[in-house]
């Protein structure tokens, strides 16, 4: 039974998944004039993109999916996607009951009071552009429409928990843990009770919490001297957290999430896990299959992740929007880090839409993923206006949402506009987006343009002196199965030659903490302005849409897998002068 995570989150909450087979209509098939349809004209698994159905595989408007879900007396349903694209307008029995814009968070709908029996829930889509989307435009990615996700109910008592925020702390040699519990409440009186936090042996009872109706209401505690292991990628142990709810003497409600005890800090150049550096050699990655569009399935994120794994990776950029819990929940399991972003791409500050719809996206984010250890850092407004100076007070808007959310991660946003850019001081790690070879400069430039790049990062003039370095995005397309001898632009060799030339440069560098070739596969793009594109698709996957490897898998193999030794060799020789020294 496919779930929003890969674990069981509840005991106690009855939990039922969405995950199967829809009714579902496009405008185009309506006949009839009502808000909503009288009639639908075919079935659609959720989670799925409609562009795998045969005739809608470029469709781009409205549709309705509609399912029965259960009530029962006493409790409430609430309604969890893991994401519907874009935008999600939610019915009960014909009653409009929850509205969402942004296909990449998550969001939950709580319908009260409902009658004993099964309803009707329908859930109206549309991942259209124009003036209602600020961050959904034609892109060099697709915008699939659909329940891509997966969804569940849940029947939730009067007062329930709606959050679990739990931030380990190092302290000397042991782990502490800080939690934040939030309980919401949506009966129509104040109603009052007990929350205890239990992991890794550890308990911990709180004060009681009084939830005025209608809201929410919050309480913290610190579980000290817990007896657990670091999370690392070579070790990336995992425990559950659970919170129960108590009214009186009896459960009310629980909540299992996992944690990882691990630390990220930046010291001057270096990043630092657990209070050692680390380096991040990987890929961005989009949510993208020949096979399925964005909706990924499991059993290809896990093979997605071992191709990684097998290239020497131990990084996944989640270009340019929040990715699927359940990829998540793997990174959490597999020891990858994750720097994951808010929804943007080269989106225009001046939308109507665009500052209520990136800090939704941003708020929600962190609020969903904050527990996940294998997120190392959060990003935003990926090659943005970072040069003005109104793009600049918005960088440092949304930069400052992240930090009041969560200000145990560092802060950094890809950026392509090299010396031009004037927001270097508001990020803890600078990252550059850099094509040489492919869109400027010779095939092998990159050294030469790192050198100058960092010698402006670490002058007076640039704001951002000293930081840790991550080459964002770099790489060269290739058609897949295109292959010449002369090496043209487009080849397969082509690519497996640039791909060398930058990695050589970029994993040799000390500012340089982290590399992200553009990107792990082919992806689809929409066919406005990037129609220009081969095949309509991203071609610079080190992989086809198919997962398919290209020429350049086996020297991007080589480089990460070579650039390893080396860091363990010179790792091996400053613990045995340490050893000297003593």
């Amino acid at each position: 039974m496919t779930m929003l995570r890969n674990f069981c989150q509840h005991d106690i909450r009855p939990v039922e998944s969405l995950c199967g087979r829809w009714e579902f209509v496009t405008a185009d098939d309506r006949n009839d004039k009502g808000k909503l349809p009288k009639r639908y004209t075919r079935s659609i698994h959720v989670p799925s993109a409609w562009e795998q159905l045969p005739g809608l595989e470029n469709y781009r408007g409205k549709a309705w999916l509609r399912t029965t879900v259960p009530a029962a007396e006493g409790w409430a349903l609430r309604l969890v996607f893991g994401g519907v694209s874009h935008t999600a307008d939610v019915f009960i029995d014909g009653k409009h009951v929850g509205h969402h814009y942004d296909a990449f968070t998550p969001f939950d709908v709580v319908v009260p009071r409902l009658s004993e029996g099964d309803h009707e829930l329908v859930v109206q889509v549309d991942n259209s552009f124009g003036e209602h989307s600020a961050l959904h435009i034609d892109n060099d990615y697709y915008t699939y429409g659909g329940i891509t996700r997966p969804a569940e109910v849940q029947l939730v008592p009067p007062v329930y928990i709606d959050r679990l925020f739990a931030l380990p702390v190092r302290r000397g040699g042991k782990w502490d843990l800080d939690v934040r519990v939030r309980l919401a409440n949506w009966s129509r009186k104040t109603e009052t009770r007990g929350v205890a936090v239990m992991v890794a042996g550890g308990f911990l009872e709180l004060d009681e919490v009084s939830v005025k109706p209608g809201s929410t209401a919050e309480v913290t505690g610190r579980l000290k001297d817990l007896d657990v292991s670091d999370w690392t990628p070579d070790s990336p142990e995992l425990y559950e957290v659970e919170v129960l709810l108590t009214e009186g003497d009896e459960l009310a409600d629980d909540l299992i999430d996992r944690v990882g005890f691990r630390e990220i800090k930046v010291s001057g150049k270096k990043l630092l896990l657990n209070g050692e550096p680390i380096f991040l050699q990987g890929y961005n990655r989009h949510e993208d299959h020949g096979q399925f569009g964005c909706a990924i399935p499991l059993e290809a994120m896990v093979t997605d992740l071992e191709i990684l794994r097998d290239l020497g990776c131990n990084f996944v950029r989640t270009c340019h929007y929040p990715n699927d819990q359940r990829f998540l929940d793997l990174c959490d399991e597999l020891g990858f880090c994750v720097w994951e972003e808010s929804h943007a791409r080269q989106v225009k500050f001046d939308h109507p839409k665009f500052r209520e719809q990136i800090a939704d996206s941003t708020r929600e984010m962190i609020d969903w993923h904050y527990n996940h250890p294998s997120i190392l850092m959060w990003g935003c407004l990926n090659e943005c206006d970072s040069v003005s100076a109104s793009g600049r007070k918005e960088h440092q808007r949304v930069i400052e949402i992240i930090r009041e959310m969560d200000d145990s991660r560092p802060v950094t946003f890809a950026s392509n506009k090299a010396t031009d850019d004037r927001c270097m001081d508001l990020v803890d790690i600078v990252s550059w987006n850099r094509y040489q070879g492919w869109y400027h400069g010779g095939p092998d430039s990159a050294g030469d343009d790192l050198k100058e790049l960092i010698k402006w990062l670490n002058s007076d003039a640039s704001g951002g002196r000293n930081k840790p370095v991550i080459m964002s995005e770099f790489g060269g397309g290739a058609i897949p199965g295109y292959r010449r001898p002369n090496h043209a632009k487009w080849t397969e060799e082509f690519q497996a030659e640039l791909l060398d030339h930058q990695l050589e440069a970029y994993l040799n560098h000390t500012q340089v903490v982290g590399v992200a070739i553009w990107q792990f596969c082919d992806c689809r793009v929409t066919t406005g302005h990037f129609n220009s594109r081969p095949r309509t698709m991203n071609n610079k996957g080190t992989v086809s849409e198919y997962r398919l490897p290209k020429l350049a898998y086996d020297v991007v193999k080589r480089r990460m897998h070579e650039a390893t030794r080396n860091r363990q060799k010179q790792q091996k020789k400053q613990k045995s002068r340490k050893k000297t020294k003593r």
